[in-house]
């Protein structure tokens, strides 16, 4: 009983047979905006021209260009950010290795006062 929640859990929805929506990233949002540049782009298009085939195509291709456009950017993104993660948390091994030697870079080293001679 307990195997067969388990594995309905961890089935997720695939779009044509080979993309995991629910576990790929970005993939959730690039399929709804898709969706919508399509309805917005074949909408207005057949509102334009009164074709409905030629809206159709339309659609299709709005969604295929928002869909790939908004994969790219959110990907992008993603990319970014684990970049800058990585950066820190390096930055944060640093400092962690460093403290309290003559190598860190946050302590400032003393300034010696002049001596007088005696």
């Amino acid at each position: 009983m307990a195997e067969e929640e388990e594995a309905t859990q961890n089935k997720g929805f695939k779009l044509f047979g080979i993309l995991d929506v629910q576990r790929t990233p970005c993939a959730r949002d690039a399929i709804l905006h898709g969706a919508g540049g399509s309805l917005a782009a074949g909408l207005l298009h057949f509102l334009a021209t009164s074709r409905v085939k030629r809206s159709f195509d339309v659609g299709l291709a709005g969604f295929m260009l928002t869909t790939l456009g908004s994969w790219f950017y959110c990907r992008m993104n993603n990319a970014k950010l684990r970049a800058q993660q990585r950066l820190i948390q390096d930055g944060m091994k640093k400092k962690l290795v460093y403290e309290g030697t003559v190598l860190d870079p946050t302590s400032k080293p003393k300034t010696e006062a002049p001596s007088s001679p005696s």
